[in-house]
């Protein structure tokens, strides 16, 4: 469905702060809107662009690829005015211009949507969207009025009214995209914006971008999904080692073409062919159950019945859709959080009631959801955060005291087996790429030689490259007995990679699944409720294999 164009939304009497010193030619309608030519940007050590070229045509949805490393974060950051270029010149709408802070850029049409979401989990849709921004349209009902013109225009759906805390992840990301265009934005960055999505989310996503596009915005997609990429964009920049490699049009190329332009291998697979599951239990998790307190002051479960059994040498994921559940299992296995009721049991110990510590030392490895916030401390340098989670074990102790040279040495290691991108172990985490956090963190948990490994989606936000990494270096530990829960919300990560599969919807297990018959469109149905042909609820999956766990989950607990 076809809509006028709306207005820019940054008229410039109104705001355009710290307004960027532009060319006074006028713009071209022809030009592209985005040029960047011969961007070079220089860090201690690391050339993080070099002379790099990119042009992207006004209405288009223009893909950016690379590893994580090659300069997609940087490059577009220069962009958004959070980064200034050492060389190289920026015109949008074929006017040079200078982007010197995030001001700059919204007051000339560029938004950002991050990875990370930027909500406040406590305020309303309306209340996010203005924050920043209340003199484009008050607070009120002027700013409700244009909230509903956006949404409704571009097809986004959204309540001015909601809480964000109450909102999916879809949505959220809905939120953020509403935030950019009430800004004024007509040219939008969206980094990532399909990591967390399941499948049917995906689509939906995609034909919000088609309207913005037919509205004549345009859109900088950066993806590693490879297949993504070729479904929605226009056209596709891949950037190697910090330079353009090619440009090319989705018709004339492959996932595997792209692949080998963006790491010079072949698109990697999860695809896990031989069985090592044995009968030997590692974790069992029987009748758990845990209740929150909403901010409001109401009681919900969060955890309702949960039983689950993995064995040595198995991979059992975990599918749903993020605020279901999962978090809330993993962090009661850590220890992080306490459940009402229910035991968790790992090689025949009983954990229940311990520290997390106390399980770290028993034999859990932990890759957390958000690397970030529980997996690193990035002002920290890259051997003391080889410490974290593994204080009291060597080598980074000796007896009760720490063995700083013994960590370094080991960090070292780390960054070499697992092909961890850093100019050394001195520099900080943050100075680290995504994708080289997370093989940071898995070298980690994996050196430990851990009994059970929690991956929280391990491959989140990281190239095909490490992707490939940290998928090999899972299925080698599972088959010398590694027991793995994996959550994940790559659909074809959990397929690949499980032994079993179970369905986590609204704090139950409610479904098994055969991993070697389902598809990502049915689990990601599952997900949200909806029957699949190839699942079972609440226990025998349709292969004959009993389910993982023997508990049954009940209903409504309220402890």
């Amino acid at each position: 469905m076809s809509h006028p164009p709306l207005p820019l939304l940054h008229p410039r009497g109104e705001c355009a702060i710290n307004a960027a010193p532009t060319s006074s030619a006028p713009a071209r309608p022809d030009a592209p809107a985005v040029e960047l030519r011969g961007i070079t940007k220089r860090f201690p050590g690391v050339v993080a662009n070099h002379d790099i070229h990119l042009t992207v045509r006004r209405g288009t949805v223009h893909a950016l690829c690379g590893e994580n490393g090659a300069g997609k974060s940087t490059l577009m950051k220069i962009l958004y005015g959070m980064q200034k270029p050492d060389e190289g010149t920026i015109a949008l709408d074929g006017t040079e211009t200078a982007l010197n802070t995030p001001g700059d850029a919204i007051a000339r049409g560029i938004g950002m949507v991050h990875q990370h979401f930027m909500l406040a989990d406590n305020l309303t849709v309306l209340e996010n969207t203005v924050l920043g921004a209340e003199k484009l349209h008050g607070i009120g009902g002027r700013a409700r009025t244009k909230i509903m013109e956006i949404s409704d225009a571009y097809g986004l759906g959204i309540r001015p009214d909601v809480l964000v805390e109450d909102l999916g992840v879809a949505d959220r990301q809905r939120v953020e995209i509403l935030k950019v265009l009430y800004r004024g934005a007509r040219t939008l960055i969206l980094d990532e914006p399909t990591a967390v999505l399941v499948p049917q989310e995906v689509d939906a996503l995609f034909a919000n971008l088609r309207e913005l596009k037919s509205e004549g915005l345009t859109v900088l997609f950066i993806s590693h999904k490879l297949g993504e990429v070729l479904s929605v964009a226009d056209d596709i920049t891949v950037i190697r080692r910090g330079t353009t490699v090619a440009s090319v049009a989705p018709d004339d190329t492959t996932p595997q073409q792209l692949a080998e332009l963006m790491v010079g291998s072949e698109l990697p697979s999860p695809e896990t062919r031989e069985s090592t599951v044995t009968d030997e239990p590692m974790l069992q998790v029987d009748g758990l159950h845990l209740s929150a307190t909403d901010s409001d002051g109401a009681v919900r479960t969060v955890l309702d019945g949960i039983g689950l059994t993995i064995h040595k040498g198995e991979v059992l994921g975990v599918a749903g859709v993020e605020g279901n559940g999962q978090a809330e299992l993993v962090e009661a296995i850590m220890g992080t959080r306490t459940p009402d009721r229910g035991t968790v049991t790992l090689d025949g110990a009983d954990l229940s009631g311990t520290s997390t510590r106390r399980r770290r030392e028993g034999g859990i490895g932990y890759v957390p959801e958000d690397r970030h916030r529980h997996g690193l401390l990035l002002e920290a340098p890259l051997w003391e955060n080889r410490i974290l989670g593994h204080v009291t074990e060597r080598p980074n102790s000796k007896g009760k005291l720490l063995d700083p040279a013994g960590a370094r040495k080991d960090t070292a290691r780390i960054v070499e087996e697992y092909d961890v991108r850093t100019p050394g172990i001195e520099v900080t985490a943050a100075s680290l790429s995504g994708g080289n956090q997370q093989k940071l963190i898995v070298g980690r948990e994996m050196s430990h030689r851990p009994k059970l490994l929690i991956a929280a989606h391990p491959t989140r936000g990281v190239d095909v490259g490490a992707q490939a990494q940290i998928w090999e270096q899972i299925r080698t530990a599972r088959r010398e007995g590694l027991a793995v829960l994996l959550i994940s919300a790559d659909l074809d990560e959990l397929i690949g990679l499980s032994d079993t599969l179970r369905v986590m919807y609204r704090g139950r297990l409610v479904a098994d699944a055969d991993p070697a018959v389902i598809t990502p469109e049915e689990l990601g149905s599952a997900m949200t409720g909806a029957a699949s042909g190839h699942l079972t609820a609440d226990g025998d999956a349709d292969t004959g294999r009993p389910a993982s766990g023997d508990t049954e989950p009940t209903g409504g607990d309220q402890a």
